[in-house]
Order: C-alpha cells, then structure tokens, then sequence
C-alpha cells in the first residue's frame, strides 16, 4: 500500500472521517490488522476560507500546495485534499507536487456513472455551489449536468456547515432544511444529489431520504484507498 497524504482541518471534523474511511478501506482490501499508512497535515480552516472569499485563489493555491509539497516530502505517495471547496485551487496544488494528487470529483463522478446518472443536484458551501470549478469539471469532462439550489438558500445552507456542522452541532431543524432543499432538487430533475461538503453527511444520511445521495467524503476516502492499493 502506497502512503497517504491528506491535506485536512478543512475541517478537523471530516478530517477524522477520512482518517477512518481510509483505514476501514484498506483493512478490507488487506485483511488481517492492516491499518492505513496516512500522513495527516492539518491547515487552519478559517484562514483558508479568507482566502476564499476575498477571491485569493493564489494565495491560497499557494499555501495549500506548500502543503501538499510538505506531505510528499516526509514521504506521502498520494495527495488527498479532504475538502470539496478547496479543490477551487486542485490544479495548483497538483502541480506542487510529483506524486499524484486524487481530485475529489474524479472519484465523485465515477460514482455518478456508475449509477447511470447524468443529471445530479448539489449542496454544499456558497463556494462549491457558485463558482465553477465544480459543475464545469463534471459538466466538460463526464457530460454529468449538475442542479443548484436557488441562489436565496446558499446562505442559510451554507450557515449550517460554518457554524453548527464545523462543530460536530447537529440539528434536527437543519437536517429538515437540508432535506426539503435536497426534495426540491429532484423535483426539478437531480436524478441524484451531492453532498458537496464533506461536513454534510455528518446530519444527512442516507436513510433520511429516498433521493439517491453521494456522500464525497466516503466516496473520496474510499477512493483514496483504493488508488494506494493499486498504485
């Protein structure tokens, strides 16, 4: 099994669950007592999301490659950024490095194709679900439509991950927010949704809802493991 990079405090709480995604994965794969071997390097998350929203995407591509550079040196074989907004900056994070780097809507989309879907919707921060880098990437390279919710509710989805879900809070009145937002998605066609923050599927499971989910944390990890095993 080839090392483990993961660029985490995106936040500390998903952190943990790539963490333990990623040894479950290998310890199926392996068997025995087979755990991960995961180089964990942890960023501060509000200086990152600064960089964010004042549009600092150098900066930021910056830090986080410096990042991911100090990861490959002490030995890492495989970068994983365990965040969906961060990936805003994938590509100069990547070439900061010489060991590969999985990109999160890589591993997403195979996913998606793997359901038969072309048309998906998607939660996550105000970030993920404005700009882009998300929908364009899953649009150009895997033909996969991506549905936001109306621009009027990024705020208050996006207040639930920055100031309960960043903080292990979970509420039911949020996970009752979440779900009717995720029902209106595939009323308006989402054959599937993403959950595009890897904070969400902490307060939205599966089994809260018959509309299809994707949870990118699992998806990533597990991808994560994989790749190191193959690689």
């Amino acid at each position: 099994m080839k090392t483990i990079g993961i660029i985490g405090g995106l936040s500390w709480q998903s952190t943990i669950d790539y963490y333990r995604i990623i040894n479950q994965r290998e310890n199926e794969l392996l068997g025995g007592s087979t755990t991960g071997t995961v180089i964990v390097y942890s960023v501060n998350l509000d200086e990152m999301l600064a960089h964010v929203s004042s549009g600092e995407y150098s900066i930021l591509g910056e830090k986080l490659g410096n990042a991911a550079h100090k990861l490959e040196t002490v030995g890492a074989e495989l970068i994983v950024l365990a965040t969906n907004t961060m990936h805003v900056v994938a590509d100069k994070i990547a070439s900061s490095v010489r060991v590969p780097m999985l990109h999160i809507t890589d591993a997403l989309a195979a996913q998606i194709i793997k359901k038969g879907f072309t048309t998906v919707g998607l939660i996550g921060t105000s970030y993920t679900m404005d700009l882009p880098f998300y929908k364009n990437k899953l649009l150009e390279e895997y033909a996969i439509h991506v549905i936001t919710p109306p621009e009027d509710s990024y705020e208050a989805i996006f207040k639930v991950i920055q100031d309960e879900l960043t903080f292990n809070i979970l509420k039911e009145e949020s996970r009752k927010k979440y779900l009717e937002i995720i029902d209106e998605l595939h009323q308006r066609g989402a054959q599937g949704v993403i959950l595009g923050c890897t904070e969400i599927p902490m307060l939205i499971k599966q089994e809260h809802t018959p509309v299809p989910l994707f949870d990118t944390t699992e998806i990533h990890a597990r991808t994560a493991a994989e790749k190191a095993f193959s690689l």
